[in-house]
């Protein structure tokens, strides 16, 4: 079990509010349903760390869906690669350098992103270099479902299964919900799993807010050979505080005072929890 990774999820959720809080802007919503596969990713599946940031042999990762900054932030910190007293600090204040999305003037960043569509076909490039340098690196990228509406997500899915890229896992962040409602609506996906499998790609979906079933997909990525996967991770918009969860009114919201007490002491409560389930199986 990870629960102390799970305990680590909701105490980085709270650096997130912080964060759009102080700011009086941010995503928080997409914040906290990709909270657990950053988590997962960088303290868990990746080879990647403040001392081989510049190893060509080092895995990449690429954050599409940009606007969910805040969570990529408190996660890089927890990793090492910034100091999150001063993220909370600065955040999207003026000719800061810690701007509303990824910047990869910032350490641990490889691309800047958030203009949706381009995290995938980037990483694609990515994979394929690495495959004719027979590096062993592995590429990883992260998408909203609601971006999975841009053609140029589709032409990077082809060319991934065209080039056998086994080296490459995307995952896209199933919350179902995007800025103007739900992704049904707005644009539906039908069955998706079926839609990657006619593509060509491994196909995993898990409990997208479950740190065990992510790093079993993350695993199960690693052993597939000859395509790529994607792992269709099922989260909640909101994951972490009720009154935000499954809510498109808080893909991007701040909150007031009342509220931001009221998600403070949910999410403690939460860590507190996880930390206790974690310390009785140790």
């Amino acid at each position: 079990m990870n629960e102390n990774l799970k305990a680590l999820s909701y105490a980085l959720r709270k650096n997130v509010l912080d964060m759009v809080y102080r700011a009086k802007t941010g995503h928080i919503g997409g914040d906290f349903s990709v909270m657990e596969i950053l988590v997962s990713l960088y303290l868990k599946e990746m080879n990647i760390s403040p001392e081989n940031q510049d190893d060509p042999d080092r895995d990449y990762f690429v954050m599409s869906k940009g606007h969910s900054v805040e969570a990529y932030y408190s996660v890089l910190a927890a990793k090492g690669f910034l100091d999150i007293d001063d993220v909370i600090r600065n955040f999207s204040t003026f000719g800061s350098k810690y701007i509303g999305h990824p910047n990869n003037k910032l350490p641990g960043i490889e691309m800047n992103s958030g203009s949706l569509g381009h995290g995938l076909p980037v990483c694609v490039g990515i994979a394929k270099a690495c495959q004719m340098d027979g590096r062993p690196s592995r590429v990883y990228t992260v998408m909203g479902d609601g971006e999975l509406a841009e053609g140029s997500v589709w032409e990077g899915v082809m060319a991934a299964s065209q080039y056998r890229l086994d080296n490459l896992c995307a995952v896209v962040d199933r919350n179902r919900l995007q800025i103007s409602g739900s992704t049904e609506e707005v644009m539906h996906h039908d069955d998706l799993a079926a839609r990657f499998a006619a593509f060509g790609w491994n196909v995993l979906s898990v409990a997208g807010n479950e740190i065990d079933a992510l790093l079993d997909a993350f695993e199960a990525a690693r052993e597939t050979k000859g395509c790529p996967t994607v792992v269709i991770a099922n989260t909640t918009k909101g994951c972490g505080v009720s009154f935000m969860e499954n809510s498109a009114g808080w893909h991007h919201k701040v909150p007031d005072a009342k509220q931001y007490q009221t998600a403070v002491k949910e999410l403690s409560e939460r860590e507190l929890r996880s930390l206790s389930a974690h310390n009785k199986e140790a």
